[in-house]
C-alpha cells in the first residue's frame, strides 16, 4: 500500500470557491482512481488561499488485470452492424469469438487488460481534473491554453511506500510535477522538499502556513476572543464571516482597535455590514453599553510593531467607510422626519415587473390586503393599512441603496426617527420575514397583517401572469413566499379561510370597467387615451365638453386596460379581452399551498396520505384548521385502535359502495334498529348514536381529539359486528338495513376526514 500527497499550488483562490474547490479535487482524483480500478483506505482534502492539498492513504500499488467481454451481432447480421461493432470494440473480426446459440452463432468480443501502476495511473488522473477541474470562474495567462482559477505555479505529486517516496511524472503545458512546495509569502518564501503528508503538514506549520482551514478558524476565533476578553468586550459570533477570512489568510494574526467616538451613534447593524462587508471586519461590542464599539482584523502576517502599522492603515480605510455610512444615516433621517415622502414618491418609478406595475402600485394593493387581514390577525386596521404603506419606503434610501441586506431593518430606525407607532416600526422590519427555513416569523399582529398582504400579493400576482414555478426553477422565490405564508399563519396559530384572499388579491390587481355606465363621448374619448398609450404616441388633446372633469378618471381606465392586455395577452387562457377568470387563478394557488404544506409537514412527520385525507374535507383553506386535523388524525392511527377502526371503515365502504354499484341505488337513509336481528347489529346501532353525539359538537367546536376518540370507540362494535352478521341477507329487507347502517358508519367517519384517502 502508498500514501498519495498531490498540492497545486497557485496565486491566491478566492475564499468563497476554496470548500468547493476542496470536495471537487478529493472527489475527481478519488472517483478516477477507483475507476481504473485502483483502491485507497481513506482520503482528505484541504485548502489555504494558494494551494489546494489531497491526501490519499492506503492506495493499491497497482490495478487488477481485467477482462472484459461484450456480445455483438448475430455472425450472420449485416456487415455494417458488424462493422460498427467492430469500431466500438477496436478490434478485427478474426479477432471477435463466435458462440452458438438457439438463432444461429452470436459474435463476442474479449478484451483483457493488464493490471497497471499506481503512478501511471494517477498521472492521467491528475492531468484530466487540472485541466477540467470545474471552477466557478477561471483564467488563461501567459501563452498557454490551461484555464485556473487563478496562474498556476507549480504542481507536488508525490507516492510513497516504506521504500521511500516518488514523484509522480504529471506535466501540464509545461508545469512539471516535483517534491517541493513554499511556505508564506513574507514570511517563509524559500522553497523546500518534503517526503508525504506528515513531514509536509510539520513543514508547512514551520513555514508560517496553517494547512487545515478548521484549524485556522479556530486560531482566529480564540485569538479574537482573548483580544475582547482583555478589554472587556465581546465579540459578536459570525460564523460565516469566519470561514471567509480563514480563507483569507495562511498565518492568521488577529488584531483589535477602536471605532472613533464619531461613529458610535450609527445603528449597530449599519456599523457590523459596513465593517463585514467592506473590510471583512469582526464587531466587538461593549456589553455595558450594548453598543459596537471595536472591531477585529486578521492580519496575514507577523511584523515587528507587532502589527500597530497594519492596524492604523486599517482604521484610517474604515473611518472613510463609516463617513460615508454617516453620510447616508444623517440624509437618511432628514427624509424619514419629513415623513417619508420622497421616497414613496420615488417607488412610482421604480418597476416591480413589468407585467405587476411599480413598487407604488404594488405597495398600494398591500395596504389594502393588509387592512382586510388585521382583523382576522388581532390587529388595528389603519395601522396594518399604515404601516403597509411605509414598509418598503426605505427601498429608495441611500442606506439600503448602499446595504440591500439592511432591507426592513433600516425601515424600523426610519420610522421611529418619524415618530410612527411603533407597531409600524416593527412591520417596517420584520415584514419581509420569513426569508428562509431558519429564519423567525413576525408575532407582532400588524406585522402578521403586512407580512401575509406582501406574500399574498407576490403569489396572485406572479400566478395571475402564469408566472408559476417549474420543476426546480423558481427565480421569483414563489415556494419560499407560499412557505412563509403557512409558517406566518401556523406559527401564529391564526383561523381564517385562504381562498378569499386569494381571490381578492387578485381580482384587486386588474379590474377596471369597460365604460358601459359613462357617456358615449367619454367612452370615445376612453378609447383614444388606449390608443394613444398602447402605441407610446402622445397623449390627444381633450377638449370635449366635461371631458376635463373625468380626464383623470378615463385615463386611469385606459392605463389598466394597457396593463391588463399587456399582461394577458389576446390568447391568454384566464383572459376573454375583458375579464379574468380569478377562480381558476386562485384555486390553481390554493393547490399550490397545500403542495407547499404537505412537504412542511412531512418534514414534521406527518404522512401525506394523512393530509389527503384532511385535505379532502370542508375549510381546507384555513391551514390551522387543517393542519389541527391532520395531527389528530396521526394521532389516532398511531393508537392500537386507529388502525383496526380504519380497517373496519374500509371494510363498511367496500361492501357499501359494492353493494351500490351492483344495485343502482344509493344506500344512504333508513337504517332501523327495528330490524336488527343480532345483540352485534344492535350493539352498533346504539355506538353510532353515541359516537355521532361526541362527534358532531366536537367537530363544531374544532376539538379534533375529542373527535378522534369518539370515532375510535367504534372499532370494538364495528368488529364485532363484521364477526357475527352477514351483511347480503337473503331476506332484502335485513340486506338494506344494514347496508343503511354501513352508510352511517361511512358518514359518521367521513365527518372527521376522508378515511378512503389513508393506506393500508
Amino acid at each position: 500500500m502508498s500514501d498519495l500527497l498531490i498540492e497545486l499550488f497557485s496565486e491566491e483562490i478566492p475564499a468563497r470557491m476554496q470548500a468547493r474547490a476542496r470536495e471537487d479535487l478529493k472527489s475527481l482524483i478519488t472517483n478516477g482512481l477507483v475507476e481504473a480500478g485502483l483502491t485507497y483506505a481513506s482520503a482528505g482534502a484541504f485548502s489555504t488561499p494558494r494551494r489546494l492539498v489531497l491526501s490519499v492513504e492506503g492506495l493499491s500499488a497497482e490495478s487488477k488485470p481485467v477482462r472484459e467481454e461484450r456480445k455483438g451481432p448475430s455472425a450472420s447480421a449485416p456487415p455494417a452492424a458488424i462493422e460498427g461493432f467492430l469500431r466500438a470494440t477496436g478490434l478485427t473480426l478474426d479477432q471477435l469469438e463466435r458462440r452458438a446459440d438457439k438463432k444461429g452463432e452470436t459474435l463476442y468480443a474479449v478484451v483483457e487488460k493488464p493490471g497497471r501502476a499506481a503512478g501511471v495511473i494517477i498521472a492521467e488522473v491528475l492531468e484530466a481534473t487540472i485541466r477540467s477541474f470545474p471552477w466557478p470562474k477561471s483564467m488563461r495567462w501567459g501563452a498557454g491554453a490551461l484555464r485556473w482559477v487563478r496562474p498556476l505555479h507549480s504542481i507536488l505529486c508525490l507516492l510513497s511506500d516504506e521504500a521511500g517516496a516518488q514523484v509522480v511524472p504529471v506535466a501540464v503545458d509545461g508545469i512539471v510535477a516535483g517534491n517541493t512546495t513554499c511556505g508564506h509569502r513574507f514570511l517563509a518564501p524559500a522553497r523546500f522538499a518534503v517526503t508525504g503528508f506528515d513531514d509536509y503538514a510539520v513543514k508547512l506549520k514551520r513555514a508560517h502556513v496553517v494547512l487545515d482551514s478548521a484549524e485556522r478558524e479556530a486560531a482566529i476565533w480564540q485569538g479574537a476572543q482573548n483580544l475582547a476578553f482583555a478589554a472587556g468586550w465581546e465579540v459578536v459570533e459570525d460564523k460565516g464571516l469566519l470561514a471567509e477570512v480563514a480563507g483569507l489568510v495562511e498565518w492568521p494574526v488577529p488584531l483589535m482597535g477602536r471605532i472613533a467616538d464619531a461613529f458610535l451613534s450609527l445603528p449597530p447593524e449599519v456599523l457590523q455590514t459596513s465593517m463585514k462587508e467592506h473590510q471583512k471586519f469582526f464587531s466587538v461590542r461593549n456589553p455595558k453599553t450594548g453598543r459596537i464599539e471595536g472591531f477585529i482584523t486578521v492580519a496575514n502576517t507577523e511584523t515587528a510593531d507587532h502589527g500597530e502599522t497594519i492596524l492604523k492603515g486599517n482604521q484610517k480605510v474604515l473611518s472613510a467607510r463609516l463617513s460615508d455610512a454617516k453620510f447616508f444615516w444623517e440624509n437618511d433621517l432628514r427624509v424619514a422626519k419629513a415623513g417619508m415622502t420622497e421616497w414613496l414618491d420615488g417607488l412610482k418609478s421604480v418597476t416591480f415587473h413589468n407585467k405587476l406595475g411599480s413598487q407604488a402600485d404594488r405597495i398600494a394593493r398591500i395596504a389594502a390586503l393588509a387592512r382586510e387581514i388585521a382583523p382576522l390577525v388581532g390587529a388595528d386596521a389603519d395601522l396594518a393599512e399604515q404601516a403597509a404603506k411605509l414598509a418598503k419606503a426605505d427601498l429608495r434610501s441611500a442606506m439600503v441603496g448602499e446595504f440591500p441586506e439592511l432591507q426592513g431593518l433600516m425601515g424600523m430606525y426610519y420610522a421611529r426617527a418619524a415618530g410612527l407607532p411603533e407597531a409600524v416600526a416593527l412591520a417596517a422590519r420584520d415584514h419581509w420575514k420569513p426569508k428562509g427555513e431558519g429564519d423567525t416569523i413576525p408575532t407582532d399582529p400588524v406585522s402578521v397583517a403586512v407580512a401575509l398582504g406582501d406574500k399574498i400579493d407576490t403569489l396572485t400576482g406572479f400566478w395571475a401572469i402564469d408566472e408559476k414555478p417549474t420543476g426546480s426553477k423558481d427565480p421569483f422565490a414563489l415556494r419560499r413566499a407560499a412557505l412563509g405564508v403557512i409558517r406566518l399563519v401556523l406559527g401564529n396559530g391564526n383561523n381564517f379561510g385562504l381562498f378569499q384572499f386569494l381571490a381578492d388579491a387578485s381580482v384587486r390587481r386588474f379590474t377596471f370597467d369597460y365604460l358601459a355606465e359613462v357617456s358615449k363621448v367619454d367612452a370615445l374619448v376612453g378609447e383614444e387615451l388606449f390608443r394613444a398609450l398602447a402605441s407610446g404616441n402622445a397623449l390627444p388633446k381633450l377638449k370635449s365638453k366635461n371631458v376635463e372633469k373625468r380626464i383623470e378618471a378615463l385615463h386611469d381606465w385606459a392605463t389598466d386596460r394597457l396593463k391588463l392586455e399587456t399582461a394577458f395577452g389576446e390568447n391568454h387562457p384566464l383572459f376573454d379581452g375583458k375579464s379574468i377568470n380569478f377562480d381558476i387563478v386562485s384555486s390553481d394557488l390554493l393547490a399550490f399551498f397545500h403542495d407547499r404544506l404537505k412537504v412542511f409537514l412531512k418534514d414534521q412527520g406527518i404522512r401525506h396520505d394523512v393530509i389527503d385525507a384532511c385535505l379532502a374535507m370542508p375549510g381546507n383553506d384555513d391551514l390551522t384548521l387543517l393542519v389541527k386535523r391532520a395531527e389528530a388524525l396521526a394521532a389516532f392511527l398511531k393508537t392500537e385502535d386507529g388502525p383496526n377502526m380504519l380497517a373496519g371503515f374500509k371494510r363498511a365502504n367496500t361492501i357499501l359502495t359494492q353493494a351500490e354499484a351492483k344495485d343502482g341505488v344509493e344506500y344512504s337513509y333508513g337504517a332501523d334498529p327495528k330490524f336488527a336481528e343480532t345483540d352485534e347489529e344492535r350493539a352498533l346501532f346504539a355506538a353510532l348514536d353515541t359516537a355521532e353525539a361526541q362527534i358532531t359538537p366536537a367537530m363544531r367546536s374544532e376539538d379534533f381529539a375529542a373527535a378522534m376518540a369518539a370515532m375510535a370507540s367504534l372499532r370494538a362494535p364495528i368488529d364485532a359486528f363484521f364477526t357475527a352478521v352477514q351483511v347480503n341477507s337473503d331476506n332484502p329487507i335485513i340486506r338494506r338495513n344494514r347496508l343503511n347502517l354501513l352508510h352511517r358508519i361511512r358518514a359518521i367517519c367521513s365527518g372527521v376526514a376522508d378515511l378512503t384517502k389513508i393506506e393500508g
